[in-house]
């Protein structure tokens, strides 16, 4: 290379090196000026992933006397439709379990995982708040679903604020100014995964549209739900799950919940870790009405009340069958479901005309299909429902 010809490289080199530097220092002025230190985080991590436990801090939810599932006569004899079979796969997952009549009759694991392996729940710990709701208004901890959101914080007795109860939290219908952005650095959304300080985040909330009219999925709802339920029973969430839930459930391991800092709150709206089997236990607590082993853990009223639509319309004016509180709703084949479901395809399946739960988590999931549906929903339902008509 010529002299002038590598002078030229050098000069090149040095002035995206320069920059580069002018990029990197304009970052951190803007992020330390703005006090968004998550965006650190955020930029470090980048997107969330099932395994973002060895990220955060986290709280046990313990478990008691384990209560094992048994397996069938004919367990993981039968085969996997070709459909179910492919996306499984090309979805990457780490596990598939089908239990029918309280008895496990198919289960894999896919690349290291296991029956003991943790992974991410990501949204549908929603489900398992909305559960422990159901649970402190049975103790009487909480009066009802009707109850004022202000009666525990007292930020919402201003405004439209009054109006806001529970149950517009559990069905999505609450008007807070909440921005769901998962792809937006800046949003709530992403500062309560990677901040520190969920509190004030709760204390920023403020109900701008008329509670109870428009149906809008908002992870700020369960993040106000907790709040509610940590005032209500003096207990942090997880510590109430381990005593209302977990151990009564016979879950086989231990469970984990991020916190936004050591000692913290939990990301109730997200981030419970644990396994196929133990997650299958609230899809069997539901299917049988609430009740596990002849003790009525949440009242069999909350229960139904919870897998039936929000009478609800989205801000398009379509009426909302697709959500109770904070239950997924689809009809399959004739089929009514009702799931649990996390963002990268975290699945709890509940057809209890068949009395079967299904639960599948993995690192991705389908293609949008309509409007919050995803083609890999249905290709786990119907395939199950191939593999035991």
């Amino acid at each position: 290379m010529s002299d002038k010809k590598s002078n030229l490289f050098l000069r090149i080199i040095k002035s995206i090196f320069k920059w580069v530097l002018y990029i990197i220092i304009l970052i951190n002025i803007f992020i330390l000026g703005s006090g968004k230190l998550y965006l650190y985080k955020t930029i470090w991590y980048n997107l969330p992933t099932i395994h973002d436990n060895n990220k955060f801090e986290e709280r046990i939810i313990h478990a008691g006397t384990p209560q094992e599932f048994p397996n069938t006569d004919d367990y993981c004899k039968t085969a996997v439709p070709s459909l179910l079979s492919e996306t499984l796969e090309k979805l990457k997952s780490v596990a598939f379990l089908v239990i029918i009549d309280d008895s496990v009759r198919y289960e894999k694991y896919w690349d290291g995982y296991g029956k003991a392996s943790l992974t991410n729940s990501f949204s549908m710990a929603k489900t398992v708040v909305s559960i422990l709701i159901g649970i402190a208004i049975d103790e009487g901890k909480i009066k009802s679903v009707d109850e004022p959101v202000a009666d525990f914080l007292p930020q919402f007795k201003e405004g439209m604020g009054q109006k806001l109860t529970i149950k517009h939290l559990l069905t999505m219908s609450s008007g807070l100014n909440w921005n769901e952005s998962y792809i937006n650095p800046l949003s709530i959304t992403t500062e309560a995964y990677y901040g520190t300080n969920i509190p004030k985040l709760v204390a920023s909330l403020k109900v701008v549209d008329e509670p109870g009219k428009i149906w809008k999925y908002l992870s700020g709802n369960t993040l106000v739900l907790a709040a509610i339920l940590e005032k209500a029973t003096g207990m942090k969430v997880s510590n109430y799950a381990t005593e209302k839930l977990w151990k009564p459930l016979g879950a086989n391991n231990d469970a984990q919940w991020s916190l936004d800092k050591k000692e913290g709150e939990e990301k109730a709206y997200c981030c419970i870790y644990s396994n196929a089997r133990d997650f299958a236990r609230i899809g069997e607590l539901y299917l049988h009405h609430g009740n596990w082993n002849g003790k009525q853990i949440i009242s069999e009223d909350y229960v139904n009340n919870s897998i039936k639509p929000a009478d609800l319309k989205d801000d398009e004016g379509n009426n909302i069958d697709h959500y109770g509180y904070a239950w997924w709703l689809i009809n399959v084949k004739g089929h009514k479901v009702f799931y649990a479901r996390g963002i990268l395809g975290q699945y709890v399946f509940v057809i209890p005309d068949k009395k079967m739960v299904a639960v599948r988590l993995g690192n991705k999931r389908g293609q949008v299909k309509g409007k919050f549906i995803y083609t890999d929903i249905e290709a786990y339902i119907e395939g199950v429902l191939e593999m035991y008509p």
